[in-house]
């Protein structure tokens, strides 16, 4: 096949998932539509390195994806998560619950190496998945490894209509404290300055022509290698991923202002990154027989669902500790499932769904919203790329 035709045809099918998941308004995920169709193109005439032939070979994606954890990173706002505290300890109690019931029930009836994949895109994102694909295939794992994306796949359907409902009560309840005038206005106290500046700060005088999209890849690349070069001097006295690493680098880089905040999305390369990271990680379907989809059919709907129900519990009590409502720390949790931008889509049509008053939206936006982005946050970007890390060691 041409290069670019194999390019016409993969990047043709990300942006068909597009569409039919804003037609949906997310409820049908881009990633399973891209999913679907990627499984039909491997098992008709697809090349099985139709990835690598359109320009996106393995050593390009671990670029790509270098630099895509350090700029989740930078995307670290320490003040919110200081005001939402409440929130990250209900997210992380969500996560425990989840590698509770699938390290213990799950071991039981699955067995731990399939557990030990399960776990971090369960709670996590495309890099988690994407970590845990690439150990099991190395440990020889090759079912396992596709499962590792069959689950990341999957996992929103059992997330959306479940926030979407969690959210509905908890947006209900609010509603009749408004009309009781028990609550009267929003609450802006978890509200970041808007003012705070999002520039790198040891550049803060540096004449804009010289600031160029290079300069910003350069810094991100120095701090991807030095997260990698300290990964290797570790190695002989403890494993640390270099992903985990970058991911802290990235929040270390802002903080100390070397890195801007989004300093990808500034260098004008987050799009083209995230092409290349969703391609690579879909192009890990090319080893999934109809044969082998039949056998992890069991293992992906027995994990997802031991997930719920682990999740569902320790939510409720680490909510309760904190005097916050069942719905509102089951959606919370929930957001590990999606995070970021499902968990704004969801949140706001079920606000627009709710009410159309002007003010009463604004007050279930206020109360509803910043949790929600919080919990995606912290899950998907942070908590699941720590556990891919430490998870991996394992197989």
């Amino acid at each position: 096949m041409a290069q670019m035709l194999a390019l016409v045809l993969i990047v043709l099918i990300l942006y068909i998932g597009d569409v039919v998941a804003a037609k949906t308004k997310a409820w049908v995920p881009s990633i399973f539509v891209c999913a679907v169709l990627f499984l039909a193109g491997y098992w008709t005439f697809f090349p099985q390195d139709i990835v690598e032939i359109a320009g996106i070979p393995p050593v390009v994606a671990t670029v790509l994806m270098y630099m895509l954890i350090v700029n989740m990173g930078t995307l670290l706002s320490l003040k919110e998560l200081k005001q939402q505290w409440r929130t990250i300890l209900i997210a992380l109690g969500g996560v425990l619950g989840v590698v509770a019931f699938l390290l213990s029930f799950g071991t039981l009836l699955f067995g731990f190496q399939a557990m030990v994949v399960a776990v971090p895109p369960l709670v996590g994102g495309l890099v988690s998945s994407l970590i845990m694909s690439e150990g099991a295939a190395e440990a020889g794992l090759v079912s396992l490894s596709v499962f590792a994306i069959v689950i990341y796949v999957m996992q929103g359907f059992a997330g959306y209509p479940l926030t979407s409902v969690m959210l509905k009560k908890e947006g209900k309840q609010l509603l009749n404290k408004i009309r009781s005038g028990e609550l009267k206005e929003a609450d802006t106290s978890n509200k970041t300055a808007a003012e705070e500046y999002e520039g790198a700060k040891l550049f803060r005088n540096l004449p804009e022509q010289y600031n160029t999209s290079y300069f910003i890849f350069f810094r991100l690349a120095v701090t991807g290698f030095l997260a990698y070069q300290i990964s290797a001097w570790l190695e002989p006295v403890v494993s640390v991923s270099p992903m985990v690493l970058c991911l802290l680098f990235g929040v270390i880089g802002r903080s100390a202002g070397f890195l801007e905040k989004q300093a990808l999305q500034k260098a004008n390369g987050f799009g083209f990154a995230m092409l290349g990271l969703m391609l690579y990680i879909l192009d890990g379907l090319r080893n999934a027989t109809p044969d082998m989809m039949l056998d992890i059919i069991y293992l992906l709907v027995g994990s997802i669902l031991l997930a719920v129900i682990g999740m569902y519990i320790f939510s409720f009590i680490v909510g309760r500790l904190f005097k916050v409502s069942k719905a509102m720390a089951y959606a919370i949790s929930l957001t590990a499932f999606y995070g970021f931008p499902a968990d704004y889509v969801i949140t706001n049509e079920v606000i627009t769904s709710l009410t159309k008053d002007t003010k009463e939206r604004e007050i279930l936006t206020s109360h509803m919203l910043p949790p929600m982005l919080v919990g995606g946050f912290v899950t998907v970007t942070i908590v699941s790329v720590i556990l891919a890390g430490v998870f991996v060691s394992f197989l």
